[in-house]
């Protein structure tokens, strides 16, 4: 019995024994919880015994002001200081204290672990991968150099080749493991060393001299004809050099086009808006007549165009012609029409001078603007105001003296029967047949007596008609009067020579007394001058002979100007 009663007090110790040690390993299991284990750190920071939310806010602040410190990189003896930021780093705290988390477990090896083995976790740092690239792009232009492309350009009808270069910089690889290690470190931590690797360029001599074999050499060996119709364009390497280059692409150099350029270089070939032909012409070019030729009119897809001239440069010589597909119509006026005007010489010219007044010099300038380059075939006439149009300021004329019924009153135009004048003895001397001239109703002492002519829109015009089977080219430009000196507008007629001209003038007659007026408004105060008559004569002659020909008389009565006091 008593045995009995000793074994049931040890079985009695036992198990409580066996309580207080299950109590005790519940109440630890239970008291881990979810917390990091104790004497866990980052970087030197304590994060133990707190849930990973917890630990990942401590880790966060107190690793602050440390993250906003700038690193120092060192490459090859030139120091550049590094915003964390600006590299795009940071610090990723809960991933960092979820690396050290550990689950609860009845394992009493990992519950003393937990309570005992606290360690340093490794941080989990994140780089931007962009920002990087521009802090290492930085860091190449202070300690580095560029790699420089190699390539191929065009100068004239010369290939230009500029050579690769390799260039030096920094690993971004490297860089950012180097920037990772210094974030959160203090002190001299926070200094890293690189070193520079060669960077080699995109273009590199390979590419360089594929382009030069292949496309440069070729399209630089001779010219291209683009045939539209019957219409050949034949461009010259120098001329289409500006509209070619070769662009680096995926490491290569490939041809581009200028498709602007190349369509300007058709169009000197053809009809400038591509659908209307244009005429053949003759103007003068430094002085002397030249026959500008006609060019068809042509209608074409500049993308077809385009992608035919690319292929046609880097042709070999033989093959380097390539038909186009276009609507073509051709000039009325071909160029050998403009030859057979033989417009060769100037045949006569005449100049008047005018005093200072800035409307003289703005409408006789646009007037002469306006008619030179006028070429006459065979039989036309030249109509002043046919060419010149309506005297308006959006017609390029201003506010002028002109002589309405005697009196001289301001209107727009002003100053252009200056021209007139000028244009009609032009062709006086040219022998030209003169259709319509209106002499000034008063005389007008700068201009030649008797051979002198008005014009007024619509009604008054100077006309004088190509008589003779060559054609006639007019050519008028002025010297603008200045407040210290006269100006000058001269008119010249280019062609072949057919007469010779000589010109009388006879005496003054029949006298017409002036009279007084008193006016008011748009007016000017003048000085009384008698009317009178007189009489002109042209001679015409063959070019070298004496003998007349035949001969015209021209007769012109002037009105009096009457003395006006204008008020």
């Amino acid at each position: 019995m008593k045995e009995n009663a000793g074994g049931k007090a040890v079985l009695v110790v036992v198990l409580v024994l066996a309580l207080l040690v299950g109590g005790g390993w519940a109440a630890a299991y239970y008291a881990a919880g979810d917390e990091l284990p104790h004497g866990t750190s980052v970087a030197g920071v304590d994060v133990g015994d707190r849930t990973p939310a917890a630990a990942a806010a401590h880790l966060q602040d107190a690793l602050a002001g440390r993250m906003a410190q700038p690193i120092t990189v060192v490459v090859e003896g030139t120091e550049v200081s590094v915003d964390p930021t600006e590299a795009g780093l940071s610090l990723d705290a809960r991933a960092t204290v979820d690396t050290g988390a550990a689950t609860r477990s009845w394992d009493p090896r990992r519950l003393w672990s937990h309570y005992t083995d606290g360690r340093d976790l490794t941080p989990v740092v994140r780089v931007d991968r962009t920002r990087l690239a521009a802090v290492a792009t930085r860091i190449d232009e202070k300690a580095g150099r560029p790699a420089t492309d190699g390539a191929v350009s065009f100068r004239g009808a010369q290939v230009s080749v500029t050579d690769p270069v390799t260039g030096r910089g920094v690993d971004p690889t490297r860089l950012g493991e180097a920037l990772r290690s210094a974030y959160l470190a203090t002190g001299d931590g926070r200094r890293v060393r690189l070193g520079l690797r060669d960077i080699a360029p995109a273009i590199d001599d390979a590419d360089v001299r594929t382009a030069v074999d292949d496309f440069a050499n070729p399209a630089m060996s001779a010219p291209v004809t683009l045939v539209f119709g019957r219409s050949p364009v034949r461009i010259a390497p120098r001329g289409y050099a500006s509209a070619l280059s070769l662009v680096p692409e995926d490491g290569t150099l490939k041809p581009a086009l200028n498709e602007r350029r190349l369509r300007t270089l058709v169009g000197r070939g053809l009809a400038s808006d591509r659908s209307a032909p244009v005429n053949a012409t003759v103007r003068l070019v430094r002085g002397k007549p030249r026959v500008i030729p006609a060019k068809p009119g042509v209608s074409y897809d500049p993308d077809e165009v385009a992608k035919v001239f690319l292929d046609l440069v880097a042709r070999p010589d033989g093959r380097r012609t390539q038909k186009v597909r276009a609507t073509v119509a051709e000039p009325e006026f071909t160029t050998a029409d403009a030859r057979a005007l033989r417009i060769t010489r100037k045949v006569s010219e005449f100049t008047t001078h005018f005093p200072y007044a800035n409307y003289r010099n703005v409408n006789i300038g646009r007037a002469a603007h306006l008619i030179d380059g006028t070429v006459l075939k065979p039989g036309e006439t030249f109509s002043l105001n046919g060419i010149v149009g309506e005297r308006t300021r959006a017609n390029g004329f201003t506010e002028g003296w002109t002589i309405q019924n005697g009196v001289f009153k301001s209107d727009l135009g002003g100053g252009v029967s200056q021209l007139a004048t000028t244009t009609f003895n032009a062709a006086f001397f040219a022998g030209l047949e003169d259709v319509e001239h209106k002499p000034h109703s008063l005389y007008i002492s700068r201009y030649p007596i008797g051979r002198e002519a008005t014009v007024a829109w619509p009604s008054v015009d100077l006309k004088f008609k190509n008589d003779t089977k060559y054609g006639v080219l007019v050519h008028a430009f002025i010297d603008p009067a200045t407040p210290s000196s006269q100006g000058s507008v001269t008119v010249s007629l280019w062609s072949t020579k057919v007469w010779d001209i000589t010109t009388r003038t006879g005496a003054r007659y029949a006298f017409t007394p002036y009279k007084k007026q008193t006016l008011s408004g748009n007016c000017e105060t003048t000085s009384g001058a008698d009317g009178f008559s007189i009489d002109v004569w042209r001679y015409f002659h063959k070019p070298g002979s004496s003998a007349v020909a035949k001969t015209e008389k021209l007769h012109t009565t002037y009105i009096p100007q009457d003395e006006v006091d204008c008020r």
